[in-house]
């Protein structure tokens, strides 16, 4: 029987044919080779072309394929189940690691066991412009990238605590994973990947930001920036990321201003091309709001943090939000 790898690389393959053969040639490079990728065809109308695979022999790869597109959060979790590996790896396929990337992960998970890890994305298309660092979590459940689209000299320079990994490229403990349910396939995509770290950081696990451990990202590889899509699935998921994991006080304290921030959003649709769109994923997120209330009893009954440690996780700068909706 084969030793279990360290790292489970998940990659799901959907609209992104262009990106499969600099993917792939990324992660030959790596110079920590105990590792599998499991990729997966998410529903696609081509699947990975047979001699494109065949072309990587060193590869411990092996191929999934689903009927239909599961979602970014769906998909993970098919692919999670056929996972070996000590640690979960989450890997878009429009992004392309340094040869040193697993290697970095691999130091950090021995130096803090039992933590996530969020990588630093670079622009793949422009070197000198970062894609972003972490995922920002503000207290009106508003949530953003760390100096998307930033200048490269803009970001940290060392390790640090935060509260989420953008999933383009994250690391996760296998049990963490598993123990919190992964992701939500309620979701299918966008702010999955939020909900998930929420819900590990409620569950104890914290996340460390590492700058060294560096991934170029294409960004919208398979479905376009602001697009009806992107709108549609991002503003429904807004709100029961909110609802599900805001913790007791915490919630009733912050539910006006996430309400206000919402209505503002509505405001905005007027004006806006994915209008429609996003008016309908707000009209969704009420619907299904008792299967979210049902899901928030669950998650809040296995807290394991206090309030004030939550609430430290928390972006409460007041001028975040007019950033995130001026750049909407």
């Amino acid at each position: 029987m084969m030793s279990k790898p360290f790292f489970s690389i998940l990659i799901l393959f959907w609209k992104s044919e262009q990106y499969l053969p600099e993917s792939l040639n990324a992660l030959d490079r790596q110079t920590f080779r105990d590792f599998e990728v499991i990729l997966l065809n998410n529903g696609a109308d081509n699947p990975p072309d047979p001699e494109l695979l065949a072309q990587h022999p060193k590869l411990n790869l092996r191929v999934l394929h689903s009927d239909k597109n599961l979602g970014f959060a769906g998909g993970n979790n098919l692919a999670a189940r056929h996972a070996r590996g000590e640690y979960m790896v989450l890997l878009n396929g429009d992004a392309f690691p340094e040869p040193d990337w697993l290697a970095k992960l691999h130091q950090a998970a021995q130096n803090a066991p039992n933590h996530c890890f969020a990588s630093k994305l670079i622009n793949a298309r422009q070197a000198e412009l970062l894609d972003g660092e972490w995922n920002v979590y503000h207290a009106s459940g508003l949530a953003l990238r760390k100096n998307h689209h930033q200048p490269v000299g803009k970001s940290s320079q060392r390790s640090r605590f935060v509260t989420s990994a953008c999933a383009a490229a994250s690391a996760y403990p296998r049990p963490a994973f598993e123990l919190v349910g992964g992701f939500d396939e309620d979701f299918f995509a966008y702010m999955e990947d939020i909900d998930l770290d929420l819900r590990l950081q409620l569950a104890g696990f914290s996340f460390i930001y590492l700058p060294d451990a560096i991934v170029q990202h294409v960004g919208s590889g398979s479905t376009a920036s602001r697009s009806a899509f992107s709108t549609y699935y991002g503003q429904r998921n807004l709100i029961w990321t909110f609802v599900k994991n805001m913790p007791g006080f915490l919630f009733y304290l912050l539910l006006p201003v996430h309400i206000f921030f919402n209505l503002l959003y509505l405001l905005a649709s007027l004006f806006m091309s994915s209008g429609k769109a996003l008016r309908q994923g707000k009209r969704d997120a009420l619907k299904k709001l008792p299967q979210m209330l049902a899901k928030r009893k669950i998650i809040q009954s296995r807290r394991k943090i206090s309030l004030f440690q939550f609430a430290k996780l928390l972006d409460w700068n007041p001028f975040t939000p007019l950033i995130k909706l001026t750049y909407r």
